[in-house]
């Protein structure tokens, strides 16, 4: 690594070490395989021993990926169980590997710790893992009751429950309909509000069937869906989340490496195609200017000027990953 890396610091995770008998249940709970992994390594392009981070190391399927190209990763995860998970599985990397529980939106600070001002490239992949999604206790399933909760970060205050509870009728109608984009927005408030003031939402299963009064089922999509996206969106304030570690970990890429941000929801997507293309403009050009000026934000070149979208055999074999999208840029 860069073994420095190592010099100033410890193999980390947070937590005891888990029980034998924890160990094996996790196992039952299996994680999503990575999306669009060879087109990461591919367009990520990591040079051997730089220090790649992984902002959302999950269950390590990018993680690993990025370490047999001969690269050095520092893995991050908001979920403490994603963290052991990795830990675990990519023990036998030693020293190649860090793992820390944060959100990536903080990982200058886990830098700044380790006394690295740059790094060699860095990962997002967005959204919720299938592991999260089939632990019922984690709150994130539409078809295994368990609590209202939602928090990839348990530490974290905010849960699904409170914001189901305690937001008005206006705030609800606004979260369903921007981040859920659920057209049914205002009618799945107003039924929410009336029905909290006898019997509060505690548990995920009586939320999605007082949902499915209002919207009726079309297809395989289950009526609650968009609402529960935008319920565990706000929890996890993942558009800020993803705003601000665009801008963190951009500013900490040497010369030349580069970012990839994978997307599966619109409004993910439009902020990382945005925050690329308004750091990829030399120069900025108004009606009320008298000529162009230099861009301050110019500091990116696109590698990907579409999205890169998974191959057929790919949505075939992983339909997660259907409506992925993988965008690149490199620091200049």
């Amino acid at each position: 690594m860069n073994a420095l890396l190592f010099e100033r610091s410890v193999w980390f995770a947070t937590g005891p070490l888990i029980l034998e008998e924890e160990a094996q249940q996790m196992q039952d709970f299996v994680y999503h395989r990575p999306v669009l992994a060879e087109k990461v390594v591919e367009l990520l392009a990591p040079k051997p021993r730089s220090l790649v981070v992984d902002g959302t190391c999950g269950g390590g399927g990018h993680t690993e990926a990025l370490l047999r190209t001969g690269a050095d990763v520092l893995a991050l995860d908001q979920d403490p169980d994603a963290v052991r998970h990795v830990t675990e599985q990519l023990a036998q990397y030693g020293r190649r590997i860090a793992v820390r529980q944060t959100n990536f939106r903080h990982a200058y600070k886990v830098l700044d710790e380790l006394r690295f001002s740059t790094i060699g490239g860095a990962l997002l992949d967005l959204g919720v893992s299938a592991r999260q999604l089939e632990n019922a206790e984690r709150g994130f399933s539409l078809m295994r009751n368990g609590p209202l909760d939602m928090r990839m970060d348990p530490r974290n205050e905010l849960t699904a429950a409170s914001v189901v509870n305690e937001y008005s009728g206006e705030q609800l109608t606004h979260l369903f309909r921007e981040l859920g984009e659920e057209p049914a927005a205002r009618r799945i408030a107003s039924l929410i509000v009336k029905m909290r003031k006898t019997s509060p939402f505690r548990e995920t299963l009586p939320l999605a069937h007082a949902i499915e009064k209002v919207v009726s089922r079309h297809g395989r999509r289950h009526p609650a869906t968009q609402v529960f996206q935008a319920l565990r969106m706000e929890v996890n304030d993942e558009l800020g989340a993803l705003q601000e570690g665009l801008r963190v970990l951009t500013a900490r890429l040497e010369t030349g490496a580069r970012i990839a941000v994978i997307a599966f929801h619109s409004l993910e997507d439009r902020i990382v195609k945005n925050f690329f293309r308004d750091h990829s403009r030399e120069w900025l050009d108004r009606p009320e200017w008298p000529a162009p000026q230099r861009n301050p934000n110019y500091d990116l070149k696109l590698i990907t000027p579409k999205p890169v979208e998974p191959s057929k055999d790919e949505q075939r074999t992983n339909p997660r990953s259907r409506t992925a999208k993988l965008r690149v840029a490199e620091k200049i």
